[in-house]
């Protein structure tokens, strides 16, 4: 389960050793016990039952068809999730996808539960218990400690418009490459934000064909930002607007008419601009949503792009999206996502997989945006131009888009697994892909305060649990029985075989008598 502190406010469990008896979730006490729960049966009702009655340990055994449950079912986990996720435990909490021997396991532990429901005398039960195994779960090793080296990268690139670069408008498109859920290491994340990386990098690859041909070089700035640790409060993209505001070097970002933040977009066919203040009639951002709705229209699909107002609330933990962050250094900046609430519960869960995503949708989206951007960078409104710019030759590459979604969607993005690793395969794949397309690629690199962390992640985030086969306490004690009661009865027997001899000699000395 994650642990981490964010703001100096603890999430998750704070343990991960487990050496104790497994039990289901109706045998009880639980105390000093580790439960075995499926999550489609798992309530959090029960789950705060466990912790108040001291329970061990806490396994959670996801179902191979998890993404086929139906939609009501789907919800109730994420809930779950979310509402787990905000109470800080001490108990160790695991999750393991089923096999074949996990339920097997299930299910003998499941066979001796007073849940049955056939009814059995005690007399019915001692021996049931005597004879029936038990399993014994552990995971061993170092206790849980903070993460020694805790760096965000975030991946930076652009393309220069025709012209003096410092004099020319400017455009940033950004999206946060890392997902979340309730356990790190099966959390991929294949909408959010799979979909958001897998976009900008298309767009990356079209424009940049306007850019190496003279006759469309357009007079327009655009920087690109993958950043880290967006599911962390934007930790990321928060330090690489602080290297570009505040530092030295020329930057082009506190310029810019308008920031794109790419979240969510893999399916659904609404579209939502998300916005901290509603861009002005006439302004940069009101002609981008313009031209977006054009595309929409003119995309052949019943497509609906509409404008959501959302004020900035700073007593919140947690921002609502990645554009807040510009906003609150006052740089123009919107959200483009199919998500109607910031609070949607299919941002942060384990069930965002690769069957989330539908690739026409994403394909057809990133044609809008692309459209959108292209005519308000070479000014042109919806009628100057009535055929499509990306059309033939320029068109969007669905392999291009599936390729990567199935690369973004087989491997978890936890941030814990990226954390200053700028070595990793999947930070290396994604600088080389911008390397292709955009120039001056570069890191940018989050660091705690070491001080007072705004982040700080905990060691271990998987670990291998091992379960032992053992018999239960009471057959210990009834072997305990037996074999005192066998070692009392030799020793009376040796001393007392005096007695025992007579008795035998008496024996056959009155059955010799009667012979005779």
């Amino acid at each position: 389960m994650q642990h981490f502190d964010l703001h100096g406010t603890p999430h998750g469990c704070r343990n991960s050793l487990l050496s104790m008896e497994a039990r289901t979730l109706y045998t009880t006490p639980y105390t000093r016990k580790c439960v075995v729960a499926r999550l489609s049966e798992f309530t959090f009702g029960q789950y705060q039952d466990l912790i108040q009655q001291n329970a061990g340990g806490l396994l959670i055994l996801i179902p191979k068809n998890v993404t086929q449950l139906p939609a009501s079912e789907q919800e109730k986990i994420m809930q779950l999730e979310k509402l787990m996720l905000e109470e800080d435990v001490t108990i160790p909490v695991y999750f393991a996808h089923e096999t074949d021997e996990l339920i097997d396991m299930y299910y003998s532990m499941e066979q001796t539960s007073p849940s049955q429901p056939k009814a059995r005398s005690a007399a019915e039960e001692i021996p049931n218990s005597i004879i029936s195994s038990g399993y014994q779960l552990v995971v061993s090793g170092p206790a849980p400690k903070p993460h020694a080296d805790t760096q965000i990268i975030s991946i930076q690139g652009k393309l220069c418009g025709f012209g003096v670069e410092e004099q020319l408008p400017t455009v940033a498109i950004v999206a946060h490459y890392d997902s979340y859920g309730i356990a790190p290491a099966i959390s991929f994340g294949s909408d959010s934000n799979g979909s958001g990386v897998a976009a900008l990098l298309e767009l990356a690859r079209l424009l940049s064909r306007l850019y190496t041909n003279s006759r469309t070089h357009p007079r327009f700035n655009l920087l690109f930002l993958l950043s880290g640790g967006g599911k962390f409060n934007y930790q990321g993209t928060k330090k690489w607007i602080e290297d570009n505001i505040d530092s030295s070097d020329g930057s082009l970002l506190p310029d810019a008419l308008y920031t794109l933040c790419l979240d969510t977009i893999g399916a659904e066919d609404n579209l939502y601009l998300h916005v901290s203040k509603p861009p002005k009639e006439g302004s940069s951002g009101d002609i981008f949503y313009k031209e977006l709705q054009w595309a929409a229209a003119r995309s052949g699909e019943a497509v609906n792009i509409s404008l959501v107002h959302k004020r900035i609330n700073l007593a919140d933990e947690l921002l609502s999206w990645e554009h807040e962050r510009f906003s609150i250094r006052r740089l123009p900046a919107f959200t483009i996502s199919h998500l109607q609430s910031p609070k949607s519960l299919r941002k942060t869960t384990i069930l965002d997989t690769k069957d989330n995503v539908n690739v026409d949708k994403l394909a057809r989206n990133v044609k809008m945006i692309a459209e959108a951007l292209a005519r308000h960078m070479y000014n042109l409104s919806g009628e100057a131009l009535s055929s499509d710019i990306f059309s033939e030759s320029l068109h969007i590459q669905k392999e291009y888009l599936k390729a990567w979604m199935d690369q973004l969607s087989t491997q978890s993005r936890s941030a814990q697994f990226l954390l200053g690793n700028n070595k990793h395969p999947l930070i290396l794949a994604l600088e080389q892909a911008m390397s292709r397309y955009l120039k001056d690629v570069k890191y940018s690199v989050f660091k705690p305060d070491k001080r007072e962390p705004e982040l700080m992640f905990y060691e271990p985030t998987y670990a291998l649990m091992n379960a032992y086969r053992v018999k239960p306490a009471i057959f210990d004690l009834f072997l305990a029985m037996f074999i005192a009661a066998y070692l009392g009865i030799i020793y009376l027997l040796v001393t007392n075989f005096f007695r025992l001899e007579r008795v035998i000699k008496s024996y056959s000395y009155s059955s010799k008598t009667k012979q005779h």
